[in-house]
């Protein structure tokens, strides 16, 4: 095994402890609805944003789901990612109150119809985790 291999490897299974930690089930039904589509992409999905990125230390899990909130919640357009997210903001402390905050300040620089849909996403998620 070359060194290359070994490295994509050990980014690989970083990546899948952080996707669990975070995004918990919600994160593997995505890397797994994309396996027989674009297998390859799904990998990505584990390796780069969560074997590299997420993994990083200097900044914590918590502050990384404000950041992901707040940037999915301004493109107006990522409702299914933004979902996940939110899912991921609770999985790592984020109260309901400081995610509604969160989209509530996307308002300002995102407009009001992206903050509305973000608070829509967040008032299925909430309602699906007290089911």
């Amino acid at each position: 095994m070359t060194h290359a291999q070994t490295q994509a490897e050990s980014r690989f299974d970083r990546g899948q402890r952080a996707l669990s930690r975070i995004d918990g089930r919600a994160g593997e039904k995505v890397v797994a609805s994309l396996a027989d589509i674009a297998p390859d992409f799904a990998r990505y999905v584990i390796e780069f944003p969560f074997g590299d990125i997420y993994s990083r230390p200097d900044l914590g899990l918590r502050d990384r789901e404000i950041a992901t909130i707040a940037a999915l919640t301004a493109l107006g357009n990522a409702a299914p990612q933004l979902k996940v997210h939110i899912e991921a903001g609770l999985n790592v402390g984020l109260s309901r109150d400081e995610i509604v905050e969160i989209i509530m300040q996307m308002a300002v620089y995102a407009g009001f119809p992206a903050a509305v849909n973000g608070l829509f996403a967040a008032k299925e998620v909430f309602s699906a985790r007290e089911a």
